[in-house]
């Protein structure tokens, strides 16, 4: 399965590790390397009324208004997660 939230789409960011330049000169800029910002998934169990669902959920999700709504029953679980 992908590094992808299954509640809110949330998914790995592209981005630069930059080492301290040392120096404001043009000719000494800090070397830069490609890096990737993975999101922090946690596997969550859920009580539906089909029965229990497993799943992965950003840890920023967690605490969140929407996903707390789901899990006490207030707001159904999305359609693409129901089969």
């Amino acid at each position: 399965m992908s590094k992808v939230c299954q509640i809110s789409g949330r998914k790995a960011q592209a981005g630069r590790w930059t080492r301290h330049p040392h120096s404001g000169a043009w000719a000494h800029r800090a070397p830069q390397k490609a890096r990737r910002f993975e999101v922090n998934l946690q596997t969550v169990t859920i009580q539906t009324p089909s029965g229990k669902k497993r799943i992965k959920v950003a840890a920023r999700m967690l605490t969140s208004k929407s996903f707390q709504a789901i899990v006490t029953g207030q707001k159904p679980l999305p359609k693409h997660l129901m089969k």
